[in-house]
């Protein structure tokens, strides 16, 4: 009899699936997770409460009523994860750092047995040859401080700083590469703004403010983990890039998709790169704040040169025009900017009802390069396809999306020499909790029975395995 992870095995080595595309020796192949959507172990070992622990026990606020308080229980299971990675065939992993099962206040006192955790896998990828990418912060922020505003206000930029040298001094010296933040635009706008994340609140100054503060702690935490880690560290950020297409030729409709670059894109990639926040962005948010947030010198910090930039990137969005749905600035939230987003007719899509388009990806990674003289390196640090099979089936959808992802930025680095594009990380290793929509959506290469823990590797684990083996050898000889 044929079990399921021979059978996804046997489905992965059809000669008629797509190769890896020709990219430069050296390129990083790797897989990503976050800390509160597989470690669980909520309450264990000093760990305090973070907003999305808050957040997921308000009703309604997870699509399913979930929470991340076991998830995959990596936290138990991580020698597991690591096995996952080795027998893949990565030589990178990007995690990230739970702040509150290191500092459980959000500041000051350092709970030791939350840091041995994170020293016990680094030393085990290291052991397995597999580099080690640290986010700092992929949005758990420490209750306690959410209490006292969160980043909503200056202090915790701060903070964020001290909690970023504290964890560089005990892992730099294995440690290389370190992500200060992922997607500061979902943790300001979706959180602040929408709702729809941690903390959950509908704001228009506190969420321009907590953007601006976000942005300042990174650029506080470069300096920070440079100092602690020593001169052979590497600094980035990742943000989620999504290029906006009008959904017609019309003024208004170019005029919308410019304003959603502006608040998704450009509100993040101009501060960090370029040193200054976007011509406009004062007009869009005129009557929703005054901006008093900022300061004389946050942007010299903001852009900090970095290392390198992380780019995550799943789909572009398509807008049209659309009246604010509050007219009165003073009660519209930040996140209305009067643009209505569209499905387009005839393009695929994943189980999400997110368009599959690898040209954004090609677009988004030449787009950096035309506007941001002097980018720094980037890797891209997300993408990935959900499906909502609860089982560890053959996969093809997610083969197909990966390959054509890889082909475009490929191309993206072959036509572009200003871009140095250095890896890519699939999101993700495993199927996880997936924030407000809890457990139903599944990314991962590996199959998650979230009844018993049980890992089982689908086809496209077993596919991109066999690719790198292949891929190896070609760039080698």
């Amino acid at each position: 009899m044929t079990t399921t992870s021979e059978g996804a095995a046997a489905a992965a080595t059809r000669p008629d699936l797509p190769e890896l595309p020709d990219l430069p020796a050296g390129f990083s192949w790797g897989a990503a997770t976050a800390a509160y959507q597989i470690e669980g172990a909520v309450d264990e070992d000093g760990r305090g409460p973070s907003i999305w622990d808050t957040f997921c026990r308000r009703p309604g606020a997870v699509d399913d009523g979930t929470s991340g308080s076991v998830a995959c229980d990596s936290y138990h299971r991580w020698r597991e994860d690591v096995d996952l990675l080795a027998g893949l065939g990565v030589d990178a992993y990007r995690f990230s750092v739970a702040w509150p099962r290191v500092m459980p206040a959000g500041r000051s006192a350092v709970n030791r047995r939350g840091l041995d955790y994170y020293d016990r896998l680094v030393d085990a990828l290291c052991g397995h040859g597999i580099r080690p990418f640290v986010t700092l912060y992929h949005w758990d922020l420490p209750q306690a401080l959410e209490d006292e505003g969160g980043w909503r206000v200056r202090d915790t930029a701060e903070w964020f700083a001290e909690y970023a040298a504290a964890v560089a001094g005990v892992l730099g010296d294995r440690v290389q590469d370190w992500i200060t933040l992922n997607e500061p635009y979902c943790s300001s706008m979706v959180g602040y703004a929408e709702g729809r994340h941690a903390p959950g609140t509908a704001e228009g100054h506190g969420a321009l403010a907590a953007a601006h503060h976000l942005l300042l702690g990174h650029g506080r935490a470069v300096a920070a983990v440079r100092s602690a880690a020593g001169p052979r560290s590497r600094v980035g950020i990742t943000l989620n890039l999504s290029p906006a297409v009008p959904a017609s030729d019309t003024e208004a409709d170019r005029a919308a998709a410019d304003r959603q670059d502006l608040m998704l894109n450009r509100q993040f990639t101009d501060p960090v790169l370029g040193g200054a926040y976007p011509p406009g962005f004062e007009r869009l948010y005129a009557g929703v704040s005054d901006l008093s947030f900022r300061r004389d010198g946050d942007l010299a910090v903001i852009s900090t040169p970095l290392d390198f930039l992380g780019v995550n990137y799943y789909y572009r969005v398509h807008v049209a025009d659309a009246p604010y749905e509050q007219p009165d600035p003073a009660l519209r939230s930040a996140f209305d900017i009067g643009v209505r987003q569209l499905r387009p007719d005839g393009l695929p899509t994943t189980d999400l009802g997110w368009p599959v388009e690898p040209q954004g990806l090609f677009d988004t990674l030449t787009g950096l390069a035309d506007r941001y003289p002097g980018l720094p390196a980037v890797y891209v640090t997300e993408n990935g396809c959900a499906d909502l099979r609860d089982g560890p089936e053959p996969d093809p959808e997610r083969i197909s999306f990966v390959a054509g992802h890889l082909a475009a930025a490929a191309r993206a680095a072959a036509v572009d020499d200003r871009l140095d594009l250095r890896g890519y990380f699939y999101w993700s290793l495993i199927d996880n909790f997936e924030w407000a929509r809890g457990y139903g959506p599944r990314f991962g290469l590996a199959h998650v029975d979230y009844r018993t823990g049980s890992r089982t590797p689908k086809a496209s684990y077993h596919w991109l395995r066999d690719r790198l083996r292949a891929w190896r050898e070609r760039t080698s000889t």
